[in-house]
């Protein structure tokens, strides 16, 4: 290494030592999922045996299939462009041995569910990383700290310049039909907060003011960076009573999607088979780097809500409490049911989340968060939420917003587990 390089080095290792605050975060969840950009599988790209659902690695069963001769290979290729299921297939290549075969080139998942016979017809995937592991992705974390900074905002900003103003415009390109289509919807609060709250800066630095014209230039979160969480590998360990506790279980669970009737009686709407995550233990690091946030100087001098990673886990505890009190209030009010041959007992579900008036999670991940975690819509009149919904979403005309609800079914065939709720504890 040159002078110049050493010296440039020192400077930058300098720099971060002064300059940025870093923190391992463990994350823990009762149980959760984060979608990959595949919606659903194919049937050829997983086999269901009884209550056992196998996820082949599509190169290594290629190659085993090569292996035996004969048409097994190109039959396989046809298969998949024909998008059957290859279980009769790899039974007669793989003869007696054929599920032993399968477990050896397979992700092996435990489907839960306690009907005889259940069949599953679509199947969610949960995303892998480069080396097929499940994980969360950072930007899945830093995506969900950013709604709850932008609630945040709102919190500190007069009605008049911040709900009441965004809210009124809300209402007038509603009723003008300018969330039309899918780009105006999937972009529509830019212009209308998120702009002006994360990138309506200038920066000054060493005594010099800097006015990019690049918004992506003054995001406020460049500041913050997210790492993925480290694989979420299946693993046991032993609780203070000496029993062992799984962690990091992967099965294929049922959810429910639920809504209620005029009387609150609960309506089944559609099971869905969804790969999740059980009792998540992993980690994950926040980087701040609060040299560079200190360069920031709002336009309209909003101050920026945080300046530690302190501050940042206290905003999504605080967001998080606002997400459960509405969960708590529809959970209040809604009464079991059975409803097309379904049971619709959610007794466990009150018992062991809503419950409690206290929020004990700091954040809302992944699939199942719904409207609520996902946006600032909680803090809109109900009649702006509907039109939201119905406009952007699958309409449900004079219907509270969200109209539906996700839960999840144990291996007992209890609904026992609602999605998506993480704890992000500082590591110590």
């Amino acid at each position: 290494m040159t002078h110049s390089n050493a010296s440039a080095l020192t400077i930058f290792n300098t720099y971060k030592t002064q300059s940025y605050e870093s923190k391992t975060i463990e994350l823990r969840s009762p149980i959760l999922h984060i979608g990959s950009e595949v919606s659903q599988l194919n049937p050829f790209e997983y086999v269901q045996v009884g209550t056992t659902i196998y996820l082949p690695n599509p190169e290594a069963l290629a190659q085993a299939l090569l292996k035996q001769g004969g048409r097994f290979l190109q039959d396989y290729m046809a298969t998949i462009e024909n998008q059957d299921s290859i279980a009769s297939l790899i039974q007669v290549a793989f003869g007696d041995t054929w599920q032993e075969k399968l477990k050896q080139l397979s992700d092996v998942r435990p489907l839960w569910t306690q009907e005889e016979g259940q069949r599953i017809s679509m199947l969610r995937p949960m995303i892998r990383n480069g080396m097929g592991q499940l994980y969360i992705p950072g930007s899945s974390i830093k995506g969900a700290i950013r709604t709850a900074i932008a609630n945040c905002f709102l919190s500190r900003i007069p009605p008049t310049e911040g709900i009441s103003a965004i809210e009124s415009e809300l209402r007038k390109r509603l009723s003008q039909g300018g969330l039309g289509n899918k780009q105006q919807q999937k972009f529509v609060d830019n212009p209308l907060f998120m702009d002006n709250w994360f990138g309506d800066y200038s920066l000054q630095h060493q005594g010099k003011e800097y006015n990019p014209k690049s918004i992506q230039n003054t995001d406020i979160l460049r500041a913050v960076k997210v790492s993925d969480t480290s694989p979420l590998v299946k693993h046991t360990r032993k609780n203070k009573r000496g029993k062992k506790v799984g962690f990091n279980s992967p099965v294929v669970a049922e959810v429910i999607v639920s809504s209620h009737f005029p009387d609150w009686l609960a309506k089944y709407k559609a099971p869905l088979y969804v790969e999740m995550v059980r009792n998540v233990r992993t980690e994950f690091t926040i980087t701040l780097d609060q040299e560079m946030l200190s360069w920031f100087r709002h336009r309209q001098g909003i101050e920026i809500p945080f300046s530690t990673i302190d501050d940042l886990l206290q905003i999504c505890q605080e967001f998080a409490q606002q997400q459960w009190d509405k969960q708590v209030e529809y959970w209040q009010n809604l009464r079991n049911n059975r409803h097309r041959e379904k049971s619709l007992n959610f007794d466990l579900v009150w018992d062991n989340f809503y419950a409690k008036p206290d929020c004990p999670y700091t954040l809302r991940l992944g699939w199942g968060s719904g409207l609520f975690g996902t946006t600032i819509n909680h803090v809109f009149a109900p009649d702006v939420q509907q039109q939201i919904r119905d406009t952007c979403g699958i309409a449900a005309p004079n219907f509270e917003a969200p109209k539906s609800r996700r839960t999840v079914v144990n291996s007992q065939g209890d609904i026992r587990y609602v999605p998506g709720w993480v704890n992000l504890k500082v590591r110590g």
